[in-house]
């Protein structure tokens, strides 16, 4: 039988990934965004021609305004698993409004989660995460550490993952969660750090990184989630927790360094300093040692491999990504 999957947040660089990964499986995909498909060069799952692959359709609904007709949908098809990838993702933009952040990401998902507990067709809720709850972690730290959002958009993911455990514990809810690093590839949001840096130094502009970009990350291919992704979707037991990073672990500063490197830039000249953003955590470091040794998953890409990758997709897409936005506009 042809499982049906949704993945909420569809248009979102993960959960269209995901879509692409989700079709390859063989399984029936429904996109889910509140705002409507994006162009196609951040759509990787559109053919060559742009055009929309067999086996999936796309459905615009909000969380927050459309909830009645998107549980209607869902009972109507019965999808085996969800997957959410939505929510409001912009760190430091939550200080500013920070009970949008609350409201999308914790609030309007409680509701829902309230309505699929009680659906028997749903065999897996995939949380889509962030190491953002932890805090600053400047060591490897594993799925059982404490919670210490220092954000408004941490906070409200924290929030969210609470209610969630809370209905696994009350109801068995069959609700899993990830955590990723920070997740890089082709078709990211021009805003990103890595295809960002990409578009300023080939326009001969220079880059500024906050604080100095002393901050440190794990980078991870989008593939590489993906596939762990759909092992934890359809392989683990429910209320679980697992961590997704790689061994590239760097200074933000040392990123861009590297990208100039392969890209043959002067980094003297093209990269300043600015000031560090509100609350911005200083690492994030995660143990992924439970997702590799329960199935025997690991990663594919190293961060060479894919900012080469990124660069070739930006170059060959340079005439369209120039006439889109470089700056993160935010919807309420």
């Amino acid at each position: 039988m042809n499982k049906h999957i949704y993945i909420l947040g569809s248009n979102s660089f993960s959960g269209a990934h995901f879509v692409k990964h989700a079709l390859k499986q063989g399984f029936t995909v429904t996109g889910v965004s509140r705002s409507p498909e994006t162009h196609p060069v951040f759509l990787p799952y559109y053919d060559e021609h742009g055009k929309q692959p067999e086996g999936f359709s796309f459905l615009q609904a909000d969380l927050n305004h459309d909830l009645d007709a998107l549980t209607a949908r869902m009972s109507e098809d019965q999808p085996s698993y969800i997957v959410n990838f939505a929510a409001q993702g912009m760190v430091a933009e939550s200080w500013q409004h920070p009970e949008q952040w609350l409201r999308t990401n914790a609030l309007s998902p409680l509701i829902l989660h309230d309505r699929l507990r009680k659906c028997s067709w749903l065999e897996k809720f995939v949380q889509i995460s962030t190491p953002e709850v932890y805090g600053t972690a400047g060591e490897a730290i594993k799925e059982n550490t404490c919670y210490t959002p220092s954000t408004p958009y941490a906070v409200s993911k924290a929030t969210a993952d609470m209610n969630l455990m809370c209905f696994f514990k009350a109801y068995n809810f069959p609700v899993v969660f990830t955590r990723a690093a920070n997740v890089y590839g082709p078709c990211q949001q021009l805003y990103r750090i890595i295809p960002l840096t990409i578009l300023k130094f080939l326009a001969g502009d220079t880059i500024t990184l906050h604080g100095g970009g002393k901050s440190v990350r794990s980078f991870i291919h989008i593939a590489d989630v993906c596939d762990a992704t759909w092992k934890i979707m359809t392989m683990a037991d429910a209320g679980e927790i697992f961590h997704i990073s790689s061994p590239d672990i760097l200074s933000i500063r040392d990123l861009v360094l590297l990208i100039a490197q392969e890209m043959k830039v002067d980094s003297d000249k093209h990269v300043i300093s600015g000031e560090e953003r509100l609350g911005k955590d200083a690492a994030y470091l995660l143990d992924s040692s439970k997702l590799q040794n329960k199935f025997n998953w690991k990663t594919t890409f190293d961060l060479q491999k894919g900012i080469n990758e990124v660069i070739i997709w930006v170059k060959n897409n340079i005439h369209i990504l120039n006439k889109m936005p470089q700056q993160y506009k935010h919807k309420a």
